[in-house]
Order: C-alpha cells, then sequence, then structure tokens
C-alpha cells in the first residue's frame, strides 16, 4: 500500500527510516493527473532503487497569468489507484502553503538554458519549475530523481541547477511515452476536442520528417521553417518554435555534427503541446 505524506517533516520521518535500512530511493515529481508517461518514471524508479517516492504538486509558480492553474486536470483517487498497482512505496501530497509558506521569497533560476525556447515563450516557467525541483530534491535527497525526456529542456534545467548547486542527487530523463498514433502522452491532451485529436499526431510526424531531413545534410533552418509551415496547413493555430538544437546545450546549430534535438511548442484549438525528437 502507498503510504502518503502531506508534511515536510512526514517525508523526511518516512525517508529517513528507509536510509536506516540501508534502502536506496528514487523520487519521482509530477503534478499528478498521471499517464503511461507517468507511470515509465515510477517503473524506472522501482528498477533503480529500492524505494520509490512520488511527489504530486501542481506548482503555482510555474503557471503563467491567464495559463491553466485552476484547469489543470486533477484526479487524486485515480493517481492513487495507478500509483498503488506500480507497487510505489510513498506518495508526497503537500499543499501550497507547505511548500511556499507566508514570507516564502527565494527563487532559482538558471541562466541561458533557462530563458530560451519554453522560458522565452512563458516567462518565468522555468524559474517556477527550478524552484520547486530544488525544493523537493533538498527535502528527499533521493539517490535518483527521475524526469521525462518529453520535457526535454526542463531535464536539461534540472541537471544543470544540481550541477551548480552541488545537490548530490542523480538525474535520470526516461524516453517519451506515445500513443498508438504518435502524439506524445500529456495530461494536457485531455483538453483536445475530436477533431483535434485527431490532427495532434502531425506535431510529431512533423518533427520526425524534420530530423531525417537535417539527419542526411538537408539544410538546418529551410527544414524549421518547412515544419512551422506543415504544422499550420494541418490546422495548427500557432507555432511558438520548431528549432534544431545541440542536445546538451540546447544552442542553435547549423549543422548536426554533434547529437542534435528537433524541440517544439505548437497550439491546436486552445491546447498547447510540445514535442521533440532526436536527430
Amino acid at each position: 500500500m502507498v503510504e502518503t505524506v502531506r508534511t515536510i517533516p512526514e517525508l523526511r520521518a518516512a525517508l529517513k527510516r528507509w536510509r536506516q535500512q540501508g534502502e536506496t530511493v528514487g523520487l519521482v515529481p509530477t503534478m499528478g493527473a498521471l499517464h503511461e508517461g507517468h507511470l515509465s518514471l515510477v517503473r524506472h524508479a522501482r528498477a533503480k532503487t529500492m524505494r520509490t517516492c512520488v511527489t504530486l504538486f501542481v506548482n503555482p509558480k510555474q503557471f503563467g497569468p491567464g495559463e491553466d492553474l485552476d484547469s489543470y486536470p486533477r484526479d487524486a483517487a485515480d493517481d492513487m489507484a495507478k500509483l498503488e498497482a506500480e507497487g510505489a512505496d510513498l506518495l508526497f501530497q503537500p499543499g501550497p502553503e507547505e511548500v511556499y509558506p507566508t514570507g516564502f521569497a527565494t527563487s532559482v533560476h538558471v541562466d541561458g538554458l533557462g530563458d530560451i525556447l519554453e522560458g522565452e515563450h512563458r516567462p518565468g516557467f522555468f524559474t517556477g519549475v527550478a524552484t520547486v525541483v530544488t525544493k523537493l530534491l533538498v527535502q528527499a535527497l533521493p539517490d535518483i530523481a527521475v524526469f521525462g525526456e518529453k520535457d526535454y529542456q526542463q531535464s536539461l534545467v534540472i541537471r544543470r541547477l544540481t550541477r551548480d548547486l552541488d545537490i548530490p542527487v542523480r538525474i535520470e530523463a526516461v524516453p517519451i511515452v506515445r500513443e498508438t498514433d504518435g502524439l506524445a502522452m500529456s495530461s494536457r491532451n485531455a483538453y483536445l476536442k475530436a477533431d483535434e485529436r485527431t490532427i495532434a499526431p502531425v506535431l510529431f510526424g512533423t518533427l520526425s520528417q524534420v530530423a531525417e531531413n537535417v539527419g542526411r545534410g538537408v539544410n538546418v533552418a529551410e527544414q524549421s521553417e518547412w515544419g512551422m509551415d506543415q504544422l499550420l496547413r494541418a490546422g495548427f493555430a500557432s507555432v511558438d518554435y520548431l528549432n534544431v538544437r545541440d542536445a546538451e546545450t540546447l544552442d542553435e546549430v547549423t549543422d548536426v555534427s554533434r547529437p542534435a534535438r528537433v524541440l517544439a511548442a505548437a497550439t491546436l484549438g486552445t491546447t498547447r503541446l510540445i514535442d521533440n525528437v532526436s536527430v
């Protein structure tokens, strides 16, 4: 049975108990509305460590004005049933006042990596992410923390902050889990209307084609333009970016002599989708 704790002292007491028994701990931070992508992270943590702690916290600091904080999918009972089925050991489910008590005045921002792509189009997003993840890592001090490659830029930001702040946690990224038609699994897919859902896989298909083309030497800038045009022609309302970037630094590239990643964010109806594909 999954033990649930809601305060930092309760979390630390549970983890201390495990550590005293010599058990390793894997941490899986989530915002709930769990799907198969999240569960793949839980399975990864269980395979790598002796105990698995999942966190469930819809972090208000990573939502900007007019974004979907209030409407973000929430289903605590379903989440718990899924965690029970996967054999998670502990669920840390704090309220906002536990994470950000009155007078909280500190934030964490990763310069450079946190200012481009998602950071440019969602100002404050990565500051909110970096702040809450730093807190969770310090609160739990797990052996590993597991994140999904769907949020590829986020995983790089988190790796950088653990390195820069000397947090002794190994960050592991798990490949994207996709629907049978290629759409990357996301809690926000629930927002898609039926007709939008049929269009949504075009995002993955387009990124895959761009990755294939630049991999065989087609001009990177031309492919980025082509990809954006494909999405708009398919019915996407707008495209924030579709870029080929260095896989480690997210610097812009003109060729793929080093490992690269095609990353995109586009809006379909009112739903903003992100995805990425390796080159």
